[in-house]
């Protein structure tokens, strides 16, 4: 097995220092802010569309959706249909507005029509904490898949696996910026979509193509019988896990046009016209990409033995396709086996990576151009200053997910993306579509949306059985929630606060404008307006 840990390890390596090689040449084609913020808004529709596949095709997607595919059947799938949707929302109401109206960042869009200092600290406030909840399930992921690659169980290990991650997205950022970090995103795109149909393939051919035979085979061996394939295995079993499925469902649906990583993409492109095709590209290849999940996780659950699918159990399901891969190739101990056990893992460690430098960029861009620029030195900053403040936030922000990627590894990344999902939705979702569409929306409205959707997303969470009161589980023993067991502060029910959080954005938004007069925010719509809609005057957005 030591021969077989060496292979997976150098082309786990390889994927690594690919992605670092591409970093560096990068870096030699990067000069000023529109480079590091917005890659010099040089990528076509086709390439930001592989880029925002790379974005949003997180470990969460494939390692998250699978495991929860295999581990609660019909309803794990029911994430790939609520991130998918999802797009729906972005494209028809976000992508060409936002790339018309802005500049480098969602806070362009706001502080045009309203007061810069508040509007952009709150907007500042909201990415760095939607960036830092979405880190979290990138880095869980890292420690749960080399882990796995090198044979260890120790959680020593882990937590420097998770350091390791950390320190490279720091790298990436810090080093390539925008340009650098978009063409990891377009490689990674290629070598998950690539990885992924071989593995789907391999499992099909397992059961001659023949997809009723695998969900029958799946449903048999998951010990659930027809259970597997219907609604309510995971959110049926009582109402309040019917409310939480409801609540899940509203926050994956409208989180996406509020992901403060999604929406800096936007700005990457030449035009407006190339920011919808690139949505478009988008969608075309992440509903491959969730067609495949659908494949993987039921294949996990029907060809896995005991031993492998209690081991997927224990992960969260974290490791569901990882093993999935090994168990086509050959199973344990097999070359095959190891190839494509070591194949998968580069592959979602490359996704990691992606992701983890794309969301690093997006809050350390909005602390060097929303906080420093524009609030503490009202917009005299020179460039060079901007992007330096820029590389020491990524380096700040790298440090906290760490250290609080650390006591989470035990959950689900898919159901830690979710929790981002919902505070983007809470918080910066309402902002948006406020701001583009209601002519009064104003100052105050946007400040109370924001923070008020980010408060009570936040809040709900920590007060939720996913911080405590969850208890263990009857079959490891392993406490289910963050804090030990003889503490519970969950007086909220709910896992996913977006029921109650999102409505809420909403309705601050609504008080706060109609508690408010502000003629200058009103005048300035119709300026706004003809910007979103022409892209004319794009560049001067936050130069007034």
């Amino acid at each position: 097995m030591e021969g077989h840990q060496i292979l997976t390890t150098a082309l786990f390596l390889s994927v690594v220092a690919l992605t670092v090689g591409i970093t560096i040449w990068a870096s030699r084609n990067s000069s000023g802010a529109a480079d590091h913020y917005a890659g010099g808004r040089g990528f076509s529709g086709f390439q930001n569309g592989l880029a925002i596949g790379g974005d949003y095709m997180s470990a969460a997607s494939f390692l998250g959706i699978s495991g929860a595919i295999a581990l609660s059947g019909y309803d794990g799938f029911l994430y790939s249909i609520g991130f998918l949707v999802a797009w729906l929302v972005a494209l028809l109401l976000v992508a060409e507005v936002l790339r018309n109206s802005g500049r480098y960042t969602m806070a362009d869009q706001l502080a045009y029509r309203m007061r810069q200092k508040p509007v952009r600290t709150a907007a500042a406030t909201s990415t760095v904490v939607v960036s830092i909840f979405y880190l979290l399930a990138q880095m869980v992921g890292a420690g749960a898949l080399v882990a796995l690659l090198l044979g260890v169980t120790s959680e020593g290990i882990k937590n420097l696996t998770i350091f390791f991650v950390g320190a490279l997205m720091i790298f990436y950022v810090t080093v390539g910026g925008m340009k650098g970090t978009t063409w990891v995103q377009i490689v990674k795109a290629v070598l998950l979509m690539v990885g992924s149909a071989l593995i789907v393939v391999l499992v099909l051919a397992k059961f001659d193509f023949n997809l009723s035979d695998l969900l029958g085979t799946a449903a048999t061996n998951s010990g659930k019988g027809g259970a597997f394939l219907e609604p309510g295995l995971k959110y049926g079993v009582s109402p309040t896990s019917k409310i939480d499925f409801i609540s899940l469902g509203i926050a994956l649906v409208l989180g996406t046009a509020g992901l403060p990583h999604i929406l800096i993409r936007f700005y990457t492109t030449p035009t407006s016209r190339d920011a919808r095709k690139s949505v478009l590209w988008a969608i075309g290849l992440i509903g491959a990409f969730y067609l495949f999940t659908l494949v993987l996780g039921f294949g996990a659950a029907a060809l896995l033995d005991k031993d492998s699918y209690a081991e997927v159990a224990a992960s969260g399901g974290n490791l569901a396709s990882p093993l999935l891969a090994e168990a086509v190739g050959g199973g344990p101990g097999s070359t095959g086996g190891a190839v494509l056990l070591a194949l998968i893992a580069a592959v979602a460690f490359a996704t990691i990576l992606a992701v983890v430098a794309g969301l690093t960029l997006t809050s350390s861009v909005s602390v060097a151009h929303d906080l420093y620029n524009s609030v503490f030195k009202d917009g005299k900053a020179s460039e060079a200053e901007e992007i330096r403040v820029s590389r020491i936030a990524a380096g700040v922000i790298g440090l906290i997910a760490i250290l609080l990627a650390i006591p989470a590894q035990k959950l689900n990344i898919a159901f830690l993306v979710a929790l981002a999902f919902a505070v983007a939705a809470s918080a910066n979702l309402p902002a948006i579509i406020y701001n583009m569409f209601w002519r009064r929306f104003n100052t105050r409205g946007a400040l109370w949306s924001i923070y008020g959707g980010l408060i009570s997303a936040v809040g709900l969470v920590i007060f939720s059985p996913v911080v405590s009161g969850k208890g263990t589980d009857p079959v490891s023993g392993k406490n289910l929630s963050l804090l030990p067991t003889d503490i519970d502060i969950s007086w909220f029910p709910l896992e996913n606060p977006g029921i109650v959080s999102i409505p809420l954005g909403f309705l601050l938004g609504y008080l706060g404008t109609i508690t408010s007069k502000e003629p200058e925010a009103e005048e300035r719509y119709t300026e706004l307006e003809v910007r979103a809609l022409t892209g004319a005057g794009a560049e001067q957005a936050v130069k007034h």
